[in-house]
């Protein structure tokens, strides 16, 4: 496990037109990357407890703070931060360190990216691991409004859509309460949460669960977002029905060997269509909630270990 002061030096690197905080474990593994993507609302440092064992297993291990997060750009327009933008920066990625391709991990929205990005760019992929969120089909409707007739219009994803600038406010001002109350463990699943019931996450003074992490973990997250703010990383809701669209003409099977990670205790609800889209596929259910690879982080690493090792990626 790292603590804060054992996260290596952060590299700025210039990829499509914005810049990106990267730090890196195994740069003597070159020749066999492994990108890890984070979710919202997270950092890099979501990775701290996978990245060690990666690179010790042979990999060049490359973790990005996603544009909107950390110190990398935030750029100030909501479409700079749809799928094309955000899978670009991964390719660039690639680019730069000069690989054709790489194993992608990503949890929660991170997760999203790269699902989006093996559509997009699938000579780039060469293995996907998903933690939390799976594969999304684009169904009939753009996810908004399927997410409204299905949720209501006080479901997150519709409230930061229909009401931009709201949350993001909220979160702004009371940064370390919000943080502090998300990233909870040992809950019971539930329905996922509306959007004020979110909100409201950032006003609670007594959070439900167990805290996920050590204050000194947390500071890393709560430093970072105070540094940047909400905006550019919410921006990524509003960019959902954009992403409905831009995917629109993408071949929908992915191709390429999928591990996908669920949690027990999840809020986000298991795909009943995963074969048929990730035909590839093979799934761990871990006892745990939402944050996969820091609430269980020995089970999360051997369960990616021992697939990759399995389907001789890497």
């Amino acid at each position: 496990m790292f603590d804060p002061t054992d996260i290596p030096e952060p590299v700025i690197i210039p990829v499509n037109g914005v810049e990106l905080e990267v730090f890196e474990a195994g740069r003597e593994n070159a020749g066999n990357p492994i990108i890890l993507c984070h979710g919202w609302p997270e950092h890099a440092y979501s990775w701290r407890h996978q990245m060690p064992a990666l690179a010790a297993a042979g990999y060049h291990v490359i973790v990005p703070n996603q544009r909107g997060y950390g110190h990398s750009s935030s750029p100030s327009r909501i479409t700079d931060y749809d799928i094309t933008q955000l899978s670009g920066d991964l390719v660039g990625l690639l680019d730069h360190f000069g690989y054709a391709e790489a194993v992608f991990v990503g949890h929660d929205w991170g997760a999203m990216v790269v699902w989006g990005l093996t559509l997009l760019h699938p000579a780039r992929v060469k293995a996907v691991i998903a933690l939390s969120v799976p594969y999304m089909d684009r169904g009939e409707k753009p996810w908004v409004e399927f997410l409204e007739d299905l949720l209501g219009s006080d479901n997150y994803f519709v409230h930061f859509n229909q009401k931009p600038g709201v949350a993001d406010a909220v979160f702004d001002a009371h940064a370390h309460r919000f943080l502090r109350n998300i990233f909870r463990k040992n809950q019971q699943p539930g329905e996922p949460e509306p959007g004020m019931a979110l909100i409201n996450l950032a006003r609670q003074e007594t959070p439900a669960g167990d805290p996920l992490m050590s204050d000194s973990e947390l500071a890393v997250f709560v430093e970072a977002f105070e540094g940047s703010g909400f905006t550019g990383s919410v921006n990524w809701y509003r960019n959902l029905d954009r992403n409905w669209h831009i995917l629109a003409d993408a071949d929908p099977i992915i191709h390429q060997p999928a591990l996908m990670i669920y949690g027990d205790r999840d809020v986000v609800q298991k795909s009943q269509t995963l074969a048929h889209f990730v035909p590839n596929s093979d799934v761990v259910t871990l006892d745990c909630g939402h944050w996969i690879q820091q609430e269980m982080p020995e089970e999360t690493t051997q369960a990616m270990l021992n697939w990759l090792q399995r389907v001789h990626v890497g």
